[in-house]
């Protein structure tokens, strides 16, 4: 992942697997710290990892000197990630000249099942 020493992010474990204009795959393990009663991860965490993951790869798809926010996050979560690492994969569904729609599908890699999936939409913007 490309993050600065000491990040957050990557004290979290995220890590790249893939990344390319197409697409773009993090993953972070399930740790105890990172789970919550019941061992899996934590809700908030698998739509952090959605949103960088999304957003990330909704930034390749912008000119210089522009940037991208999330406007919008719709996640459906369908099974707790008990095992992991979890997977999010990244596609863009439209990149328009105002507006980035994606989508992200995240697996519970150990277990072979999906977990979540999500549709993002991010605004672009000029950098002031």
């Amino acid at each position: 992942m490309q993050t600065t020493p000491g990040h957050l992010l990557g004290q979290m474990g995220f890590r790249d697997v893939l990344e390319n204009d197409e697409m773009l795959i993090v993953e972070m393990d399930n740790r105890p710290d990172l789970t919550n009663t019941r061992g899996a991860l934590q809700g908030g965490l698998v739509a952090t990892l959605i949103d960088i993951a999304a957003g990330r790869l909704a930034g390749r798809h912008v000119e210089p000197g522009q940037d991208v926010t999330t406007a919008d996050m719709n996640v459906h979560y369908l099974a707790p990630v008990v095992s992991g690492p979890a997977r999010a994969v990244a596609t863009v569904v439209r990149a328009g000249r105002r507006l980035i729609v994606t989508s992200v599908e995240v697996t519970d890699t150990g277990r072979d099942r999906l977990a979540a999936c999500a549709t993002l939409s991010f605004a672009v913007l000029d950098r002031r």
